[in-house]
């Protein structure tokens, strides 16, 4: 089985989110600051990646410049799944190297066709 952190501030949509993944074949292992995700990226490396773009001190778009600059984790299939739907913060968040972004709330098969398409070569 494949796994996919969830980096997100909101547990209620780390829930939801986490059951549609499931549904998708997934493991997810959530988190709700990208600090703590960011740690834990020096010993562990998922599938997948996906994070909330704004949440509180680092958000979103941080944590994928600091991927993007990880030699190791330059390939990491990266999704952002926002409720921000300004078309230059979405591509901005593509710009720094995100693969792909899905606007809140998300449907599963949004959310399927989505990660089909990041993770397109980079199994």
């Amino acid at each position: 089985m494949k796994i996919a952190w969830y980096v997100d501030d909101d547990s209620d949509m780390i829930q939801a989110v986490s059951l549609m993944m499931k549904l998708l074949d997934f493991e997810v292992k959530p988190f709700l600051s990208a600090r703590a995700a960011a740690a834990e990226l020096k010993e562990f490396r998922p599938h997948l990646l996906i994070l909330d773009m704004n949440m509180p001190e680092v958000s979103g778009m941080d944590l994928l410049e600091f991927v993007r600059r990880q030699p190791e984790l330059d390939d990491l299939p990266v999704l952002m799944l926002t409720s921000e739907d300004a078309d230059a913060k979405l591509d901005q968040a593509l710009e720094k190297g995100a693969d792909g972004v899905v606007l809140k709330p998300v449907t599963l098969e949004e959310l399927e066709a989505a990660i089909k398409k990041v993770m397109t070569g980079k199994d």
